[in-house]
């Protein structure tokens, strides 16, 4: 039995016996040798390298240098396969559809673990396992793994090279969807490589689609078009900062720099750092006068997140320009305010729905070098999705590949359909994702997907006020998430499937986070765009007019406008902008109703959430709670 053990194993407080890791012959990495590029400056990198490909056995290894030589050569034999298809390059040049199998359509947060020392750090409302444990099972699952594949090496950086926000990993992967995935996501190849010297920090992300093509017999397995496993596991070690994901082949799942690192690693990184890696959007906003206002905001998925980072404001000479869609990372910066990256160099969005009226700016990012993922195929080689269209074409290709008609009965894109494709193609792209110091925050929003009880929009009372507001963040469920769609779902920050730690000791984190900025922290918000009448009706236009609602926290960020004190928090009362807008007086009294009754019974829901924190839930919130209870006994 042989093993080339890494200095990162053998330290790791979820560190597993170096003997349950076994090779046929012993493995050697040598910058230079074996296929290695010289750029490598690492050790441990090369032993980490080394002692994962003993335990999975691939048939070569191939470090990824991030070249469109390479990008051409992957998805050429994707296509050679059948895993992609190639769309018609005179209407969507460079861009390919993958189709994945039925069962790998989504993350799986049944199967998402943190694996921290104790169960408490996980928290209530995280899956845990023990750590020494749960390697032993990955190890067993990972062993021959590999067998007949390329085990690729994928070095990478979240956020501009070298940014004092920006961290660096490295994914090892046998999935070539992944490596073409993450080098939209993320920059990748041998620029970040140079960066991991000796003493350089960097994650460890190990993937596997787990069907390896010869078995332990040595016997050859057919290859699948989307190879997975009935098995999934993804694991997330926060004390030694590293990832194990094994069985599924899609994208959260597998593209281990996305919510595995940038969130559930990220998160505990920020905690022992003293940062916030946040499900945050980063929007630009900039006003007729030329005043810049950079804006965070977290939403739970299908609240209309991309559609917000990439809006086209109505209100007449306001702009706004994208530095991010979907993940944020927070650090005060040397003036004391705190300054924010988008640490991903790509979009992977949510295709049903997005349409030129919700949308126009993602359609015109994906017009070409875009990667889609069980949406329908068009007979003319196109892509289609629910929503794209007010009609949809005559026959498709459904996203499993079936003969599909308006009168199938079924959709003919997964509700779940992605597209990724590079932020740079973005025309509402800011140049300030470039800038390797972030953007200071201005202003803070979160937001859900409510029916009723909250308000349009609302400013905290203070920071305190409006970490309670992120905790008591509710939506409705979505195809990305686990339960029944529709279904009222508790989701904090909208970090509920993100965080890498105690939710509870989170929200202290935000606490201790405001007592650091002082009077500089941003101004926070919570808005609904979803609030619908008695009959069922959307209250708000939303999309474009959106913008009014910014445009109102815009000013009062620069204290042009006043506020009116309601239960929930500071309402606009006269001071939002309506010109040229048709909302009944009725309806926008409805928007920012206050009906006791109903807020009441949301209270004792916020306190049965709360109650399953036990002694880590901080009093802070708790007095919140008491203090909204307060407010509403006077209306």
């Amino acid at each position: 039995m042989t093993h080339v053990a890494s200095a990162r194993t053998e330290s790791t407080a979820a560190g597993y016996p170096l003997s349950l890791v076994q090779s046929a012959e012993p493995l050697t990495l040598v910058a230079g040798v074996d296929g290695v590029p010289a750029e490598v400056d690492n050790d441990e990198l090369l032993a980490w390298v080394a002692e994962v490909a003993a335990m999975t056995q691939p048939a070569q290894i191939h470090w990824c240098d991030g070249s469109e030589e390479e990008w051409t050569a992957i998805t050429d034999g994707m296509v050679d396969a059948g895993t992609l298809i190639r769309l018609n390059p005179e209407l969507r040049p460079n861009s390919f559809l993958a189709r994945s199998d039925a069962a790998d359509v989504a993350r799986v947060e049944d199967r998402t673990f943190i694996c921290s020392k104790t169960e408490a750090d996980a928290g209530p409302t995280n899956n845990w396992r023990e750590p020494t444990a749960m390697k032993k099972t990955l190890v067993e699952l990972f062993t021959g793994s590999m067998r007949g594949r390329t085990m690729y090496v994928v070095p990478f950086s979240m956020g501009p090279l070298g940014g004092p926000i920006s961290q660096l990993g490295v994914q090892i992967t046998d999935s070539p969807y992944a490596v073409i995935n993450l080098r939209i996501m993320a920059k990748i190849g041998l620029e970040p490589l140079r960066q991991i010297q000796q003493d350089t920090e960097w994650v460890s992300a190990l993937h596997g689609v787990g069907h390896p093509l010869v078995d332990d017999e040595g016997n050859a397995v057919p290859e699948l078009t989307w190879p997975s496993n009935e098995t999934k596991y993804i694991t997330h070690f926060p004390e030694s900062r590293e990832i194990w994901s094994y069985g599924s082949g899609y994208g959260g799942n597998a593209l281990l720099s996305k919510k595995c690192f940038a969130l559930r690693i990220g998160s505990a990184m920020g905690r022992d750092e003293g940062w916030l890696a946040e499900h945050m959007l980063v929007l630009k906003l900039t006003s007729p006068a030329g005043r810049n206002y950079h804006i965070v905001a977290a939403f739970p998925s299908a609240c209309g997140k991309t559609n917000l980072a990439m809006m086209a404001p109505t209100v007449p000479g306001w702009t706004s320009q994208t530095i991010g869609d979907d993940i944020a990372w927070l650090r005060p910066g040397s003036d004391g305010r705190l300054w924010a990256i988008n640490p991903e160099a790509g979009f992977f969005g949510v295709a049903p729905g997005t349409s030129p009226k919700t949308n126009p700016v993602a359609l015109a990012t994906m017009e070409a070098n875009t990667v889609f993922t069980n949406v329908a195929l068009t007979d003319d080689g196109d892509v289609w999705w629910e929503g794209l269209t007010p009609e949809a074409p005559q026959h498709l290709l459904d996203w499993e590949g079936n003969d599909w008609t308006p009168d199938s009965g079924t959709l003919a894109a997964h509700p779940n359909s992605r597209f990724t494709v590079p932020i740079e193609q973005c025309p509402t792209m800011a140049p300030e994702w470039y800038a390797p110091e972030g953007v200071p925050i201005d202003a803070i929003v979160f937001g859900g997907r409510r029916a009723s009880n909250v308000p349009l929009v609302a400013e905290a009372y203070d920071w305190q006020h409006g970490v309670f507001l992120g905790a008591t963040v509710a939506s409705e469920q979505t195809a990305a998430a686990e339960g029944p769609v529709g279904e009222l779902r508790r989701d904090p920050f909208a970090m509920l499937p993100f965080c890498g730690y105690n939710m509870a000791d989170y929200w202290s984190h935000w606490l201790e986070m405001g007592r650091r900025l002082g009077d500089k922290a941003p101004r926070i918000y919570q808005v609904n765009w979803f609030r619908k009448g008695t009959d069922g009706r959307y209250l708000w236009p939303g999309f474009g007019e959106n913008s009014r609602v910014l445009e109102w926290i815009a000013r009062r960020v620069d204290g042009l406008t006043d506020a009116v004190d309601a239960p929930t928090g500071r309402v606009p009362g006269d001071g939002l902008n309506l010109d040229g807008l048709e909302v009944p007086a009725e309806d926008l009294a409805e928007m920012f109703m206050v009906d006791r009754e109903s807020w009441e019974i949301e209270c004792d829901l916020t306190e049965e959430y709360f109650e399953q924190f036990g002694d880590a839930m901080p009093d802070e919130l708790l007095d919140e709670l008491k203090s909204l209870r307060n407010r509403l006994s006077k209306i």
